[in-house]
């Protein structure tokens, strides 16, 4: 039985990890669609409203959509391959585990 349960809590734990992958890439892709698609129309409206080529491409506003998403893009990414910086699997483990503990706790009291 108790095989049972820690396959069971194995599969929960690997389905949610595959959930979080599947999070990240399909914002990375929605990331690099939109980005593409905002860049390339920037480049070419500032082309066609005199700059050259070369001022077109090289504008802070061309990439600050890029800079500031990918700044999301860096800490999503870290928090889904491991390198969670405020509150992380530990720190879930930890609390899951400390509510448990006072929750059978407040059942034995009352036993």
């Amino acid at each position: 039985m108790e095989s049972e349960h820690r396959n069971n809590r194995k599969y929960r734990q690997a389905k949610q990890r595959v959930k979080e992958l599947k999070g990240f890439y399909w914002h990375f892709a929605i990331y690099m669609l939109v980005n593409l698609f905002l860049t390339v129309n920037k480049v070419i409206r500032n082309y066609y409203n005199g700059e050259s080529l070369n001022e077109a491409i090289w504008n802070f506003d061309t990439f600050s959509v890029w800079f500031f998403w990918g700044i999301g893009i860096f800490f999503h990414g870290m928090n889904v391959f491991g390198y969670p910086l405020i509150l992380g699997k530990n720190w879930e483990e930890g609390k899951i585990k400390k509510i448990m503990e006072e929750d059978e706790r407040q059942i034995r009291k009352y036993k």
